[in-house]
């Protein structure tokens, strides 16, 4: 079959490449900015640069869009009477006030009724258990201290799946701007910057406009089927305010560019569009959206983002974006210029 068939665009195993283990970064780099920034140009062009000179890319009138999740530490390790051993839960989303859908490890240590412990001051029980394999877990807890300082308190950020060494500033594993308490993942092309490049941002005339997307951990899971026609997203609730869709109508009504830190940002912007009224609209809601080669963006112009793994629907994002075959060479270049990639490694920018 011809390699420019549109049923190529649709395999998972056309979204492989080859990575050198040691590539995969186990921690930040010692300053949020320090890390490196491939720039891949409008025209195809390949630059190699350092995060801190991003401002050299950007143009009076840009406008960055950002996510300001915050990650939850949302890995809670629970002992039961009937069990000797901790169960592992991962809590997912709130389907209801206190009830979280989780997942489960040992699941046949988590069974329908099953009461655990957290603290003096907070308990949980299984009340279902979904065709999925999911579990539901209800809390009760002294409603006097709110269930996000708990979290805080007997709670761990669940590192992604590929880093395998513990992280010494939990800090690191949040961007600087992170203001609305969420995801289990954090939005990782946000990492890059600090406050001070920021405000090197405005200077040059930019501006920064923020969205939430609350970040599941289906954000790790792999494609498991070789047609992606038959990939189902996980589901991802998202907000963007009335202030919010209002500046990001006036960029493009004015031609300045809209570019998103991150594919959240990204699939949070697209999955507000209305084609009706051919603007971003003032939103709170779920989106399943799926991106990838064939899809016709109508907000983006830019993408601030990480490398991401091979045959992820995230790699798949920046294809439809950026094009595949020059999206593959770019991170052939990368591979051969030793980035350091995924949540903790280098950025790309793409125009």
């Amino acid at each position: 079959m011809d390699a420019r068939t549109p049923d190529f665009y649709l395999r998972t195993s056309s979204y492989d490449y080859d990575l050198p283990q040691e590539l995969s970064a186990q921690h930040p780099a010692d300053r949020r900015d320090a890390s490196r920034l491939l720039v891949c140009g409008s025209d195809k062009s390949l630059s190699d640069r350092a995060f801190c000179d991003l401002t050299d890319h950007l143009k009076p009138g840009d406008l960055i869009v950002i996510n300001e999740t915050k990650v939850l530490p949302v890995r809670l390790h629970l002992t039961s009477e009937r069990y000797e051993k901790p169960v592992e839960f991962l809590l997912l989303k709130e389907v209801s006030p206190d009830v979280w859908e989780c997942l489960a490890k040992p699941g046949k240590h988590a069974k329908e009724g099953q009461s655990y412990r957290v603290s003096d001051a907070m308990s949980a029980t299984v009340t279902g258990v979904l065709p999925d394999g999911n579990r539901l877990l209800s809390f009760t807890y002294d409603q006097n201290t709110p269930f996000v300082e708990l979290l805080e308190r007997y709670g761990e950020v669940p590192l992604p799946p590929y880093i395998h060494e513990k992280i010494r500033d939990k800090s690191r594993y949040q961007t600087v701007y992170a203001k609305n308490p969420g995801s289990a993942a954090a939005p990782t092309a946000g990492f890059h910057f600090t406050k001070e490049l920021m405000d090197r941002a405005r200077e040059k005339g930019a501006s920064f406009c923020p969205v939430t997307l609350s970040i599941g951990l289906g954000t790790f899971r792999p494609v498991k089927t070789e047609d992606l026609s038959r990939h189902k997203m996980h589901s991802e609730h998202f907000e963007i305010s009335e202030e919010a869709a209002n500046a990001i109508n006036r960029a493009k009504a004015e031609g300045r560019r809209v570019i998103a830190v991150g594919t959240t940002s990204c699939r949070t912007l697209e999955s507000a569009w209305d084609e009706k009224t051919q603007s971003v609209r003032a939103l709170s809601g779920d989106t399943e959206l799926f991106i990838h080669p064939g899809f016709c963006f109508h907000v983006l112009d830019g993408l601030i983002t990480n490398f991401h793994l091979p045959q992820s629907t995230l790699l798949m994002l920046v294809c439809a974006f950026w094009g595949y075959d020059d999206t593959m060479r770019a991170y052939r270049h990368a591979v051969e210029k030793r980035y350091r990639f995924f949540s903790f490694g280098d950025a790309c920018l793409f125009l």
